[in-house]
């Protein structure tokens, strides 16, 4: 991560079962639609392993710069991924933004 650069990170629980179809294609549809985002780099689907922890998985990417995040933040797939997938499939989540 070179400096300036902005890790940005969804942690969250889905109300479907962990193993369930519903889980792997919420996974792989992100994964799919949020990484062709052309500002996205890095983009990886974490599972969460820690005992100390509630939440079930993670999306991970990173940013150029806050110009790329933003463009991120508007850009009409991720607010049709929020608003279709997001907002009716999580039931708890948590955003981290790193820059080193």
């Amino acid at each position: 991560m070179k400096n300036g650069t902005i890790r940005h990170m969804a942690i969250f629980t889905l109300k479907h079962a962990p193993d369930s179809a519903e889980t792997a294609a919420f996974l792989r549809d992100g994964a799919e639609i949020l990484s062709a985002i052309p500002v996205v780099k890095n983009f990886e689907v974490l599972r969460q392993v820690s005992v100390k922890c509630d939440f079930q998985y993670g999306f991970s990417m990173e940013f150029e710069d806050q110009a790329a995040y933003d463009a991120y933040n508007s850009h009409p797939e991720h607010q049709a991924f929020v608003a279709k997938r997001w907002e009716v499939e999580v039931t708890d989540f948590q955003e981290i933004d790193f820059v080193n």
